[in-house]
């Protein structure tokens, strides 16, 4: 029970990596004066290249991190 509650803390930390790649790529919540020049450079746009993986790995992550969770510990209601 140890391994698999480590497993969740690790799936958890996966999912707010995830969640974080999303935003920083996500091109609507970086429209201003100071981001423009950040959003056109070359590695910005290999960044963002990825952006629909990250969506994919989060996703995924989740879902994992949920179903593990709701063998472990059953659904709470």
């Amino acid at each position: 029970m140890v391994q698999t509650v480590q497993i969740l803390f690790l799936l958890g930390l996966t999912n707010l990596l995830f969640l974080i790649l999303v935003a920083l790529s996500c091109r609507c919540l970086a429209m201003n004066k100071l981001t423009n020049h950040w959003l056109n450079s070359p590695s910005y746009q290999k960044f963002y290249s990825y952006h629909c993986y990250y969506w994919y790995g989060f996703i995924l992550s989740v879902l994992t991190h949920t179903t593990i969770a709701l063998w472990l510990f059953g659904w709470p209601f």
